[in-house]
């Protein structure tokens, strides 16, 4: 862990309940929604999104399952 993050210790948050991490948790989620909300896709974002699903919804069988893409980048990562 990086030492400019504190930890859960250094602030004290081990010692909280169960429901008060999870409170601090949801508090801590709400912030970082607030500050990405704040990002939207630009129009050739959207449209490459929109291509992307298109051409999956006239072949969905030509996806690759995450698992064999992962693999595969492991294999070649490891042959180098």
């Amino acid at each position: 862990m990086s030492p400019t993050i504190p930890t859960l210790e250094s602030l004290g948050i081990d010692k909280l309940t169960a429901d008060e991490r999870v409170e601090l948790a949801h508090a801590i989620l709400d912030t970082v929604d607030a500050e990405t909300a704040r990002y939207e896709l630009t129009d050739a974002q959207k449209q490459e999104i929109e291509r992307r699903l298109a051409e999956h919804a006239s072949n969905p069988g030509s996806a690759i399952p995450w698992e064999e893409v992962k693999s595969r980048l492991i294999d070649r990562l490891r042959r180098r």
